[in-house]
């Protein structure tokens, strides 16, 4: 009697995830063969979508990113430090040395300068180095039938279909984020349907498989996007004190005669018209940081920054990395923290320190994740230190000592 006492739940919990399991794997299969219409109802054929969605099964940690919400948001000084520093800066002015004549005929076609596609190619696959490790028609499928958004994700999945169906992209290489991106330059299958182009002239837009494809995509998405050719994104600007910057922002765009007459120059003293620039170009101010910190005058191309991915610190970084590829400096006004930003072989350096204290956070990558600052707040509270899992120089510091 005990025995059957504790086993009967059990089964019978065995049976109902059995069931649900069953029921899932029903609701998928359902959900896929609504899917093969809508495909062949959108220039796919029967064979394409059963060649790569037919033995599809739902990959579930798709949709744990796709319901993340994380609780640590990343301070701008971190995140401008883990994409613009010296290992970027270096790669890139090597990549603008290697692919100079790519560049130059890039920018007399599309009229985008070669330092500026070369920035977003850092900064979205450190220039093809990580791209992605889900398949793209894998994610697409999961993201198509379960969780949020599924017209949307529906649309990509046709798109991703099309690409494969026109041969574009070489299927086992079809990888990228868990949302569907892809390539040197991270389109999403319906931005290459619209945008992505065959510059080498092989029949194929392949952004995956070819640098002059993905390069020459990248500047074509930004001449769409009103990218203005010679003309600056934007730079850093000092201000006078008592500034009223209330109701300022990138859309609130001033001439920079109005900008002077308000007390505004470059961090160098210089005025705002310098290097050529007209008395009637329209600019905006940002402060990312609030007034203490870096400030910046921005111009329309900045606004085509935005545009490939909608967040005024991604269009700061693509800006920042551009100028750096080009022997610019880095910003003259600190950040206003007391714990100042690390670098990505300064994080690679304090994720080997917390290895070597018997912290299981995976690999040395130089990618804080949850597991590393998890193991930070551990080694703060042992030291003393604000717990805020933050990978900052203090906690650095500190166990370089061996503390």
């Amino acid at each position: 009697m005990s025995n059957l006492r504790y086993s009967l739940p059990s089964l019978l919990c065995a049976g109902w995830m059995s069931m649900s399991v069953a029921y899932a794997d029903a609701s998928f299969e359902a959900c896929k063969s609504e899917l093969r219409r809508s495909a062949i109802s959108n220039q796919i054929s029967a064979q394409t979508f059963d060649r790569y969605v037919g033995g599809v099964q739902p990959d579930m940690t798709v949709i744990d990113r796709l319901n993340f919400q994380p609780e640590f948001r990343t301070p701008i000084w971190d995140y401008m430090a883990g994409l613009v520093d010296e290992e970027r800066v270096e790669k890139g002015q090597q990549m603008r040395a290697e692919h100079a004549h790519l560049l130059q005929e890039i920018e007399q076609k599309y009229g985008v300068e070669g330092h500026i596609v070369l920035a977003i190619w850092g900064v979205e696959t450190n220039y093809g180095a990580i791209s992605g490790r889900y398949s793209v028609v894998d994610a697409l499928t999961t993201l198509s039938c379960i969780g949020r958004r599924q017209t949307f994700f529906r649309n990509e999945l046709n798109s991703a279909l099309r690409i494969l169906q026109g041969g574009h992209v070489n299927p086992d290489d079809f990888k990228g984020s868990w949302a569907g991106a892809f390539g040197h330059t991270q389109f999403i299958p319906s931005t290459f349907e619209r945008i992505a182009v065959d510059f080498i002239g092989d029949g194929k837009r392949d952004i995956v498989g070819s640098i002059p494809d993905a390069l020459a995509s990248t500047a074509n998405y930004l001449k769409r996007s009103n990218w203005q050719a010679n003309q600056p994104w934007g730079f850093e600007v000092k201000l006078p004190a008592n500034l009223n910057t209330n109701d300022e922002g990138r859309r609130t765009k001033r001439p920079l005669s109005t900008w002077a007459q308000r007390g505004l120059t470059r961090v160098n003293g210089s005025p705002l018209t310098a290097q050529g620039l007209r008395a009637d170009m329209q600019a905006g101010l940002i402060m990312p940081a609030g007034p203490e910190g870096p400030s910046f005058l921005v111009f329309r191309n900045f606004d085509a920054l935005f545009s490939y991915n909608a967040a005024e610190s991604y269009a700061l970084a693509i800006g920042h990395l551009s100028d750096r590829i080009l022997g610019g400096p880095g910003f003259s006004t600190p950040w206003p923290t007391d714990d100042p930003p690390i670098s990505r072989s300064e994080r690679r350096e304090l994720q080997q320190l917390l290895l070597d204290r018997g912290h299981d956070i995976g690999a040395v990558d130089g990618l804080i994740g949850d597991r590393t600052r998890g193991a930070i707040q551990l080694e703060q509270r042992r030291l003393g230190l604000a717990d805020d899992g933050r990978a900052g120089l203090k906690i650095l510091t500190e166990l370089r000592k061996g503390h």
